[in-house]
């Protein structure tokens, strides 16, 4: 857990050697004595995620030092980022006076800062020297001198191995899943049937696989059981085979036998591979079972007809609550004073059987009082952490994170950032994702189709919920389940990777990456937000009032992203250019009518999104940010006499933009545009060739045939809008080339 912290900074900080070698000179022993120090650190913190996964980390001395660890790369990154915003800015060169001039000027403007800097470097390595001295007392290990391949097989007791003892009266809402299953096993072809999620079977087999297996182990494992079954003594000698002899023994001896295996909770696409090899396809009627929490595994082994695969559901609502009355209640029925807020603890498991048993479990030890139950309820978190009925869950969902590389760990912890049961636009998404620097660059792929592989396959690990997908069947929105996020959320902050803060919880005193101001008038929140100047992101939900007053950025020249959604906004201070980090700037929702024009300072900006703000010109500064990616700013209007595909006709309001959007070449998504400039605005159009997004509004019938030649040059276009005035005729049949 820990090691996700450095992570993300040595990946940036190794890429900002590469796109920043110009700003670099000068001090390049510097920069790589921080080098040196964050791979230090990483290998520490490495070390300290495998102690956390073995519950190790007890001490509150251990404790201490691997925060003093963390907030030391943290501390490397602010570094980093201060130096770029020292440096960024030097005057160009035009003829040699002016160019001596320049280069004086800007020694004597650079001497403060360089020492500034040279002197916190200092700081930094006596800091993690004695660091270093003090990790022998801890017994860390440096995990950079065993390989970064090296995994360490952790001893732990499963809490899932009681379920395959629980008796059958007690199970419930599986009776067509079952019926399913029962059918796929002893019905259908002679030829071997893989089922992904036992009676008329020779040789009968269950195998727990886990995360961390010896393959070696598993093919003694069945052997083992598949002799028992058939009363056969076990051969001599086993256990001291290798994986090629075991794999020889097992397939001759299933050669002309009917056999059926479970496969329990398979993690790897690897291990089906090596394992369909040994099982015989000996046509009779033999059976695999495999279950797993990664859809990519259960799609992986469907490779014939005779393969199946079923989704396992969330139990409905009729199940859920007779399930959580036999855990609450030992099976009577729920006393009439706590109906409502046990029917408000139900919602919560969202049909998730684990948590209905687990959190059902604890509170049958409680009093059965409303006051009781509706504390637990509020307090959830803090429960997960410390009430020993629901160490299990804790437990069995940590091993799906653990299990996550390193890069996908920022990514699903992002999660926590955001309120309880909200679902979250995922493009959106993808581009927080991308603004943060959590998406690595590959050569020739954008990073929003890096970023979208990233969330399918946390969405394939089973850890994302899908709240909303559209009739293309494409994702559009995303969330987690609200236990999920109450683990994930405990994670964040133990990592300072982010602090929510509400009206409860508004007056934290320690450091925090990434902050969410959530509910209310919270003007201690902002407080507490000030207090944080390293602070990278700031994110605020169903705020009422602590707005409507200026703000000021003056204290946050680190931030990357500013999220004001729907927060009661009016206007945004000029010293927003002083923000040369941010890259995300959302002021959609908000009542915002006009941008500063400082905003032609933002030279890292990637998105900016105005939507259903009444901003309807950007200023001419904009066209400066030469990395801007999306520029998202429209409202609709609903005309509810009009209806089209089963929907209302939407009439929409786009921005005006000057002159030079056409040198603008990062720009993915531009929605929506008005036709103002009329052809000029619309050959500028066509000089930016990554679209992939175009919305242009109240077009002109006499700019159609410009408006293809733009199209044409457009290669990645995937959607376009388009809006004619005054319900004018728009031909676009001239596209000559048109976009795929």
């Amino acid at each position: 857990m820990a090691e996700i912290a450095v992570t993300v900074v040595i990946d940036r900080f190794l890429s900002l050697l590469t796109e920043e070698a110009r700003l670099l000179r000068g001090v390049h022993t510097e920069v790589e004595d921080i080098k040196r120090e964050l791979l230090f650190i990483q290998a520490f913190l490495k070390d300290a995620d495998a102690k956390a996964e073995r519950g190790d980390i007890v001490s509150h001395g251990l404790k201490a030092w691997v925060q003093e660890l963390r907030e030391t790369a943290y501390s490397i990154e602010d570094l980093v980022d201060e130096y770029i915003h020292h440096f960024a800015n030097r005057p160009r060169r035009s003829g040699v006076m002016f160019d001596f001039l320049s280069k004086v000027s800007c020694l004597i403007a650079k001497l403060k800062p360089r020492h500034e800097i040279a002197s916190k470097v200092k700081d930094l390595k006596l800091k993690v020297g004695k660091l270093k001295e003090e990790s022998s007392s801890y017994g860390f290990i440096r995990s950079f001198e065993q390989g970064s391949g090296d995994t360490i097989n952790v001893p732990w007791h499963d809490p899932r191995v009681t379920s395959l003892f629980i008796e059958e009266a007690e199970i419930v809402g599986i009776e067509s899943p079952k019926g399913e299953l029962i059918n796929w096993l002893v019905e259908g072809a002679a030829e071997r049937t893989v089922i992904s999620v036992v009676e008329r079977f020779v040789c009968l087999a269950w195998i727990t696989v886990s995360q961390s297996f010896k393959m070696e182990m598993i093919l003694q494992n069945m052997i083992k059981q598949f002799y028992e079954t058939m009363k056969k003594p076990i051969p001599e000698g086993m256990d001291a085979m290798d994986v090629i002899s075991l794999s020889g023994l097992l397939k001759k001896y299933l050669e002309d036998k009917r056999y059926a295996v479970v496969f329990d909770d398979v993690w790897r696409l690897e291990f089906w591979g090596f394992i369909k090899c040994i099982l015989p396809e000996n046509r009779r009627g033999s059976r695999v079972v495999i279950t797993t929490r990664n859809v990519e595994v259960g799609c992986a082994i469907r490779e014939s007809g005779f393969h199946h695969v079923h989704n396992l559901q969330p139990l409905p609502p009729e199940s859920s609550w007779e399930l959580f009355c036999k855990k609450s209640f030992q099976g009577s029925c729920c006393p009439s004073e706590l109906q409502k807020i046990s029917i408000d603890i139900v919602k919560r498991c969202a049909g998730l059987p684990l948590a209905i048993v687990a959190i059902g479990g604890a509170l049958s030890t409680k009093q059965k009082n409303e006051l009781e139950w509706q504390k637990f309820n509020d307090n959830l978190g803090f429960q997960l952490e410390t009430n020993p009925h629901l160490e299990s869950i804790t437990k069995i969902l940590s091993l799906s994170y653990n299990d996550l590389p390193h890069f996908l760990k920022p990514c699903f912890l992002y999660f926590a950032l955001f309120p309880e049961d909200y679902s979250i636009n995922c493009a959106k998404l993808i581009r927080l994702w991308v603004a943060e620097g959590f998406v690595k660059g590959e050569k020739g792929v954008p990073l929003e189709q890096r970023a979208e592989e990233y969330l399918n396959e946390l969405i394939h690990r089973s850890l994302i919920q899908l709240s909303e997908v559209d009739r293309r069947g494409i994702i559009k929105r995303c969330k987690v389940h609200d236990l999920t996020r109450e683990i994930i959320l405990k994670k964040a902050e133990g990592l300072s990777f982010c602090h929510v803060l509400g009206d409860e919880d508004s007056s934290f005193n320690g450091k925090f990456r990434r902050g969410s101001v959530q509910k209310g008038t919270n003007t201690i929140a902002v407080e507490t937000i000030h207090r944080n100047a390293q602070i990278r992101s700031l994110f605020l939900f169903d705020i009422d009032a602590m707005l409507r007053t200026s703000i000021s950025f003056t204290n946050f020249k680190l931030l990357k992203v500013l999220n004001f959604e729907d927060a009661p906004l009016y206007r945004v201070p000029e010293d927003l250019g002083n923000l040369f980090h941010l890259r995300y700037l959302s002021l959609r929702g908000t009542k915002v009518k006009m941008l500063p024009k400082s905003i032609g300072k933002l030279q890292n900006l990637q998105t900016l999104d105005l939507k259903h703000s009444p901003v309807d010109a950007l200023p001419v500064e904009i066209t400066k940010l030469k990395k801007l990616r999306h520029i998202l700013a429209y409202s609709y209007q609903l005309d509810p006499e009009v209806v089209l595909c089963g929907g209302y006709w939407q009439y929409a309001r786009g921005v005006h933009i000057g002159e030079g959007i056409g040198s603008m070449l990062y720009l993915q998504k531009l929605c929506y545009v008005e036709a103002n400039n009329g052809r000029g605005l619309i050959d500028e159009l066509g000089k930016l060739r990554q679209l992939r997004r175009l919305g242009i509004v109240n077009l002109m019938e006499e700019d159609g045939p410009s408006m293809c030649a733009s199209i044409s040059n457009m290669k990645y276009l995937e959607s376009l809008v388009i809006f004619s005035k005054d319900d004018g005729f728009l031909s676009l049949q001239t596209i000559s080339d048109p976009p795929r």
